[in-house]
């Protein structure tokens, strides 16, 4: 995806942010980091900002609206600790680039604050033979450790309306079965199901009839996985604080099934963007306000690379003067806010900083000590 909503990035077999296997019939999930808990020091989120905007920004792009400009913040270091509750994928590109230099003056920096953190992990390309195996290895290891796994379901069809991470499935019943295949790996315990980025907010590129069938697959999807699985929560594409007016995602929120307990267990936003965690708050519960629905339904928030906001000039890849947000956890505190989690993997650039999707060591360190 190209332009600035998200800025999800697909290549090959999995998206930019974690690694999500390839489909050459290895059953080997390649995603988040793994590494011991060092409580080094991560940027604060910069304070809560008075109001949040909920306009859309004037892009030029059919499918894609610019990050909102805020303005970039210095800020005091803090320590954060690794969350106790989210699962850590022993691996993904971060950790193959510190085992690999363990020499580099960054390896250091780029461990500690980002590879010891737990991520998502995404599952981007459409190979239905491995998928259930795929997803399992995620889960079954979270459930090993007592942990939490979240996970990342992409691949909807006409994903990304042909932009950057064009591709998923080729139509509606091959998505259905996919998800049938996903959701058969989900396990029994507890796990965070991202569902589909951007399919909701970007929704406007289809047609009519092509809009009805994908949030008839998204309710279905969400159905789906929680019957497989009691102990999953399914949240629903929100877009995030700079894209659509809280009130129009909200009711395309409804028509994708998102209100219903049936499918859902709330929303998600900010997913590879930069919006302050304030912002996205006061948005979150704007657009869960407009949905209706149980007052248990709640919202996530990637807080990947939010540290300093979205940039000024509206710039969605690879933005210098980005840094991590929040370290993902399960408990923040805030009425509705269900959790804070790394869904893109701070490093892994959406093309500007590197080949799409790959990790970038310098873009890492950038992000790691801004």
């Amino acid at each position: 995806m190209v332009a600035a909503a998200s800025v999800v990035v697909a290549v090959g077999t999995a998206t930019g942010m974690l690694s999500a296997l390839a489909d050459d019939g290895s059953d080997e999930a390649r995603p988040a980091p793994s590494g011991s808990p060092v409580l080094d020091p991560l940027p604060v989120v910069p304070s809560p900002s008075p109001s949040v905007s909920t306009e859309a920004s004037a892009s030029p792009s059919p499918t894609r609206k610019k990050a909102s400009p805020t303005p970039t913040r210095t800020e005091p270091r803090r320590t954060a600790a690794v969350s106790a509750r989210l699962y850590h994928h022993p691996e993904s590109q971060v950790e193959d680039w510190v085992r690999d230099n363990p020499g580099d003056w960054r390896t250091d920096v780029i461990a500690s604050r980002i590879a010891d953190q737990p991520a998502a992990v995404w599952f981007a390309d459409f190979s239905p033979s491995t998928i259930t195996s795929r997803v399992r290895a995620v889960t079954s290891g979270g459930s090993g450790q007592g942990r939490v796994p979240v996970v990342v379901a992409y691949a909807i069809p006409e994903r990304d309306c042909g932009g950057a991470s064009e591709g998923g499935a080729p139509d509606i019943a091959a998505y259905d079965d996919w998800i049938d295949r996903f959701a058969a790996g989900l396990g029994s315990g507890e796990v965070v199901v991202i569902l589909e980025p951007d399919s909701i907010a970007q929704a406007d590129c289809l047609s009519e009839g092509a809009r009805a069938d994908r949030f008839a697959a998204l309710a279905r999807a969400g159905r789906v996985m929680k019957d497989a699985n009691p102990d999953a929560r399914v949240y629903f594409d929100a877009g995030h604080s700079g894209w659509n007016p809280a009130a129009k995602q909200a009711d395309l929120l409804k028509q994708a099934g998102a209100a219903s307990p049936a499918s859902s267990d709330g929303v998600f936003s900010n997913v590879s963007n930069f919006h302050t965690t304030a912002n996205e708050v006061a948005y979150d519960r704007q657009v869960l306000d407009a949905l209706g629905g149980p007052a248990s339904l709640g919202a996530v928030i990637d807080t990947s690379r939010n540290g300093n906001g979205a940039p000024a000039d509206g710039e969605w890849c690879d933005p210098d003067g980005r840094a991590i947000g929040r370290a993902p956890t399960l408990n923040t505190g805030e009425a509705r806010i269900d959790g804070y989690l790394w869904v893109k993997l701070p490093g892994e650039s959406d093309g500007c900083k590197g080949t799409p999707g790959t990790f970038s060591p310098s873009y890492a360190y950038e992000l790691a000590s801004s």
